[in-house]
């Protein structure tokens, strides 16, 4: 468990950048994020829903053992948004670094 909280936007990042690449079920989605981050499923599923919501993914059905299974796949939008994403995450991280940074020498 991390004392630092992972915000909505942080979430929406992260799915996008799972999907990035490959398409996923919710269940494989919510797996690979949690191989990194503790975060519980019935938080990720609201985050999937709300990315198809705002044009970010795209759902699809494909069968699976006797049952569909929703896949999510990244749009164009999706991918902009990601693009955006990734960029302030950059200027945060450059941020919050500069304060938590080991190396760094502040000159107060």
């Amino acid at each position: 468990m991390s004392v630092f909280p992972i915000s909505a936007a942080l979430l929406d990042a992260m799915v996008l950048a799972v999907t990035e690449n490959e398409d996923g079920y919710g269940y494989k989605i919510t797996k690979d994020i949690q191989e990194r981050v503790s975060v519980s499923e019935s938080t990720l599923y609201p985050v999937l829903r709300r990315l198809q919501k705002n044009g970010s993914l795209e759902t699809y059905d494909m069968p699976y053992m006797g049952r569909n299974r929703r896949y999510y796949r990244i749009t164009e939008s999706g991918r902009e948004l990601l693009k955006d994403y990734r960029a302030e995450w950059r200027e945060y991280k450059g941020q919050i670094d500069h304060f938590l940074s080991e190396e760094d020498n502040y000159d107060y």
